[in-house]
């Protein structure tokens, strides 16, 4: 009987050794993603009032202009469209001014995209479009080491100070389209 265990115990162990001398190996993989959208956004920080300054009232025609720059980042690489939009929603760069007090008056003014007030900036950029805005291409979100963003300069022109006495304002509105 002893033969017959010694025997079975040398199957066993041969067994176990052919085993592992014929184990295999298998192997899958997977990946990793993620997925990067585009976007802009307008530095408020940068925005500074445009101020026409301080004229009498006139029934001639006057010439009040100013300006104000402001900044625009976008992703690396992203096509950017800007548009400038009064408050009175005229998408050709016409606003109004509205008196700080309780007179009815609106100052009429507008808006450019040049310092020789020629071309109008408007707000009638898209997407896809410039139309009478501007246009831009994206140098990343951060800015360091350096500085991504985009510098614009917006100007405007009043021609009229015929108007009741007061302060007169209007807010203008910066769409970035991307």
């Amino acid at each position: 009987m002893n033969k017959q265990l010694i025997a079975k115990l040398a199957l066993i162990a041969l067994g176990t050794v052919a085993g592992a001398a014929h184990a295999d190996q298998t192997t899958s993989s997977f990946v990793v993603k993620m997925t990067i959208t585009k976007t802009c956004k307008v530095n408020t920080a940068s925005i500074a009032d445009i101020d026409l300054g301080t004229v009498a009232a006139t029934d001639v025609a006057v010439s009040q202009t100013g300006s104000t720059t402001f900044k625009v980042n976008c992703s690396k690489g992203t096509p950017f469209y800007i548009g400038l939009a009064p408050s009175n929603g005229n998408a050709n760069g016409a606003g109004v001014m509205s008196g700080t007090g309780s007179n009815t008056d609106k100052v009429p003014y507008n808006l450019y995209s040049d310092s020789g007030y020629s071309t109008v900036w408007g707000n009638t950029a898209t997407t896809t479009a410039v139309g009478n805005g501007k246009q831009g291409t994206g140098k990343g979100m951060s800015n360091t080491p350096t500085d991504n963003t985009v510098s614009f300069i917006a100007y405007a022109k009043a021609t009229n100070s015929d108007f009741t006495p007061d302060s007169y304002k209007d807010t203008v509105t910066v769409n970035v389209n991307y």
